[in-house]
């Protein structure tokens, strides 16, 4: 009598050792700037609708050159799609527009009305990126509802206003945890830890690092005005070209010095913040996730991005893009707690994309990281 001696899918689950991975991202700067310049030409073209177009060009380039173990990630929206949310949310625009400048009281009204309709907005577009991203041939969900999005993104920021914003952090904090607990993949929830105490944390290393940022750009500024009275002191006398040279360095100065301040600031915060939410969250029974980001080197890769598309009049957007996703994948690491080959797709095949681009459109844009 012969015996079935093949393990059973329990046995075989048992049996699975868990290993982990770096993400890793090959894409390059140069590579990314044809398709980025190419992109920005044929929408001025075209009055913005080639717009659609650039948006799933550029989000295959970085999903194709996204790999984790040996797979890479894939973005399953048409143009089309795109193009349909786009035009439905410009003539939700025109009407707003109409309302503000003809009609003032439809105005206010279609102010409070997008504000109730901001966290559905949020939903779907986080619903619809979701569904059209998928790995090893499984797509992600997003299961939020409206009551949890009005409460974290319009009642809680109303009221950290009344706290003179003492309560932000704890604001993000929640908000982190509404948009990343909502995920699932394989029909398995992202769990998700995180301490109120770190956003604070966060916040505060933020502010110190801004302000010896701060004393530095005004050293440099006390020195540069010291030096311009010295030559104002000079016998040959050039008043009037140090006053007009003077206010041009001043303004540079000025500009430069802000935008440091504020990569500064969003460097270090964004880096705390990120390695904080990825190590205390796992894929229920899939994954776990480890981010070990150094924040001197992503605040400074923030700072020179920032400095680089400053001084370059935007050109340099795709070199930092690039550098930003080497980095980002580079200090990501996978674990997985199962064999992934046993993962199935549990997604529909159909969701509108209208309600993600009405959000661009009003300045509602969300991103993962």
């Amino acid at each position: 009598m012969d015996l079935d001696t093949t393990p059973t899918p329990s046995a075989r689950s048992q049996e699975f050792e868990a290993y982990s991975r770096r993400v890793e991202f090959s894409g390059s700067g140069k590579e990314f700037f044809s398709i980025w310049i190419v992109n920005i030409v044929l929408t001025l073209l075209t009055l913005g609708i080639y717009s659609a177009w650039a948006k799933v060009r550029t989000y295959r380039y970085f999903y194709g050159h996204t790999q984790l173990d040996g797979h890479r990630f894939d973005y399953l929206a048409s143009p089309i799609q795109i193009l349909k949310g786009r035009i439905l949310a410009f003539i939700l625009f025109v009407i707003y527009m109409f309302c503000t400048q003809f009609v003032p009281i439809l105005g206010v009204l279609a102010v409070f009305g997008l504000l109730f309709l901001m966290p559905w907005m949020v939903n779907q577009g986080m619903r619809f990126n979701m569904r059209m991203s998928r790995y090893r041939n499984v797509r992600f969900a997003f299961k939020g509802n409206y009551g949890d999005a009005f409460l974290n993104f319009i009642v809680l920021p109303i009221v950290s206003v009344f706290t003179l914003y003492l309560l932000l952090p704890y604001v993000l904090k929640r908000i982190d945890k509404y948009l990343h607990s909502e995920i699932s993949y394989a029909d398995k929830p992202i769990t998700v830890n995180t301490k109120g105490g770190e956003y604070y944390l966060a916040v505060i290393l933020a502010y110190v690092a801004c302000a010896i940022v701060g004393v530095l750009v005004m050293t440099i500024a006390g020195v540069f005005g010291l030096s311009l009275q010295t030559m104002m002191l000079d016998p040959e006398g050039f008043e009037q070209s140090l006053t007009t040279i003077s206010a041009v360095v001043l303004i540079i100065l000025f500009v430069v010095g802000y935008t440091a301040i504020f990569a500064v600031y969003m460097g270090v915060y964004q880096t705390h913040v990120r390695n904080h939410l990825l190590n205390s969250s796992e894929i229920e029974g899939i994954a776990g996730f480890k981010s070990d980001l150094r924040i001197v080197d992503y605040t400074l890769l923030t700072l020179t991005n920032a400095l680089a598309v400053l001084c370059t009049l935007g050109l340099a957007i795709p070199w930092a893009k690039v550098r930003t996703a080497k980095m980002l994948c580079r200090a990501t690491e996978i674990t997985f707690l199962c064999d992934p080959q046993t993962l199935t797709d549990a997604q529909g095949e159909q969701n509108s994309s209208f309600a993600e681009e009405a959000a661009d459109f009003f300045d509602v844009d969300l991103s993962l990281g």
